[in-house]
């Protein structure tokens, strides 16, 4: 069975966007991002991932060369008119309207026994963790304070116990992975 591994990264203050909604501090070098064996590595591991509509709608509805060729499983409320621009065979969208929960269920039968990655959005990441979905969390430190925006980890509904799995760097961000302890 395939696991579900949450990624994402944020502000030393905890931050996954700036007050404008701007991820730029974050990501400084996206270029950079897409050589590194850590991102690679996730590629060839992942069988399909799950993201949130607004991460979807940053694209403005173009995925042309986008990294992960797998099925995506989009969680909205209102799925777009159009398809995305780049989709192809192995790479598809599919927009799940009954929540977090049945999206990671369908990303689990088209993995197989790849991982499911859930890229973005922090609401869906916190969806995912509050509803026991998440078996691992890597979350990126950039080595900058945003003094306000979005927060990864506002509103988690329980104490979660993590166990440290690798602590990485790379062009100045930590990068920490930990295993989601289950009760």
């Amino acid at each position: 069975m395939s696991k579900v591994v949450l990624g994402m990264i944020m502000s030393l203050d905890g931050f996954v966007h700036d007050q404008n909604g701007s991820v730029g501090a974050l990501y400084p070098d996206l270029g950079a991002l897409d050589q590194t064996e850590m991102l690679q590595e996730s590629i060839r591991a992942t069988g399909a991932v799950v993201m949130g509509r607004h991460a979807y709608d940053m694209a403005n509805g173009d995925f042309t060369g986008y990294e992960y060729q797998v099925p995506i499983f989009v969680v909205t409320h209102d799925p777009p008119a159009q398809v995305a621009k780049g989709e192809n065979g192995a790479f598809t969208f599919n927009f799940v309207t009954e929540g977090v929960t049945r999206a990671i269920e369908q990303a689990k039968t088209a993995a197989g026994d790849q991982q499911v990655t859930i890229i973005g959005g922090a609401n869906l990441a916190q969806q995912a963790i509050n509803a026991g979905l998440a078996d691992e969390l890597e979350v990126g430190i950039a080595p900058v304070l945003l003094g306000g925006g979005l927060r990864f980890f506002d509103h988690l509904t329980a104490q979660t116990q993590l166990e440290r799995l690798t602590a990485t760097e790379f062009m100045g961000v930590t990068y920490l992975r930990f295993r989601i302890i289950k009760h």
